[in-house]
């Protein structure tokens, strides 16, 4: 097992964003306080706690019907795949604070319980993997945030003594994986750039411009994925703190999809834009859609050769499979999410 420490997740300027407000004059203050409770207003506005009973385990995942596979399904027509994935980072660098630990071994020829003279030989892997933050690829189950000691549906957010979660945790969505329609939104595209700054604000009326120019609808079950372009950002300028700031989307877009009933969503960044605007939230989508919602989010995802393929193709949908491990209380996992279209 493993820890880290908050500072080590993100860096103290990132923190400073949190606390600012309080150096201010009373005019800022109260227009502070009047974006936290325009914020918890809308998680009272967009909760999903109890749409699907009192015992349920996957949240918007639920709007992923069999028929929505079908027709998902019916979108593979070259019958072409590509990853949504990074390579995972064996080292560190400003935006890995835990760079995962691969440990290969020989097995010794005893292990496979034969003459030694005779034996087969054989190789394997430990890994140690803290995925979590603005590097790995990776998948935020529904008990990865909380807020007020409850997690989506009501669950408590506690630890049991072996471990892990009682409920919301990944093995729940690895029972059937999350295979359903994906659209992806190439807002680089749309708004003719390399990139999308790092720290511009994306709205609902952003992705309803990209409806109207597409001709496609974001609709119920659907695999939702943002792409800001920010790996060519890194190519063009490097590394830079991500917490600090990062093109995402604005927290108002989790009523727009609610709305539309949306069942996950992934982004080459965490999907928030940052700095978030929200007095003592780094990342309040995560928390709207996540504990209110009970949707699951993919973070720092390589859209870059599926929008390729898309733009060759002049398409923008496909079918999208992802299947985490199934690890019994775990808020998430990493994955490689694959197009087929």
């Amino acid at each position: 097992m493993f820890r880290y420490r908050f500072s080590e997740m993100f860096p103290s300027s990132a923190i400073v964003l949190l606390v600012v407000g309080s150096l201010c004059g009373t005019s800022t203050a109260s227009a502070e306080d009047e974006k936290l409770a325009s914020f918890n207003a809308m998680f009272d506005r967009i909760s999903n706690w109890g749409r699907w009973g009192p015992e349920d385990q996957l949240g918007t995942l639920n709007l992923i019907t069999p028929e929505k596979r079908r027709n998902a399904a019916n979108l593979v027509q070259a019958g072409l795949t590509a990853s949504l994935a990074r390579n995972m980072d064996k080292k560190p660098n400003p935006i890995n604070f835990a760079p995962i630990k691969h440990m290969p071994f020989l097995f010794e020829p005893e292990a496979l319980g034969i003459d030694p003279s005779e034996a087969q030989e054989a190789a394997g892997d430990v890994f140690e993997i803290n995925y979590h933050g603005f590097s790995h690829t990776h998948l935020d189950a529904a008990n990865h945030f909380a807020r007020n000691g409850k997690m989506y549906n009501g669950y408590p957010f506690k630890l049991t003594k072996s471990g892990g979660f009682a409920d919301l945790g990944i093995e729940h969505i690895g029972v059937n994986g999350i295979v359903s329609r994906g659209v992806l939104v190439d807002f680089p595209a749309l708004m003719g750039k390399d990139y999308i700054p790092a720290g511009t604000r994306l709205t609902a009326a952003d992705l309803e411009a990209w409806e109207a120019k597409s001709g496609v609808k974001i609709g119920s079950g659907d695999v939702l994925l943002i792409r800001t372009g920010r790996w060519q950002e890194v190519a063009a300028r490097g590394y830079w703190p991500f917490a600090d700031k990062a093109a995402g989307l604005d927290y108002t877009v989790a009523e727009w999809l609610k709305a539309r009933d949306v069942a996950a969503i992934g982004c080459d960044g965490v999907s928030d834009v940052m700095p978030s605007g929200v007095p003592t939230k780094l990342n309040p989508l995560h928390e709207l859609v996540i504990v209110g919602l009970g949707m699951p989010i993919f973070d720092n995802m390589d859209l870059d050769r599926l929008a390729a393929e898309m733009a060759r193709l002049n398409r923008s949908t496909f079918l999208f499979s992802a299947t985490p491990i199934r690890v019994e209380g775990a808020t998430g996992a990493p994955l490689n999410p694959i197009a087929v279209y």
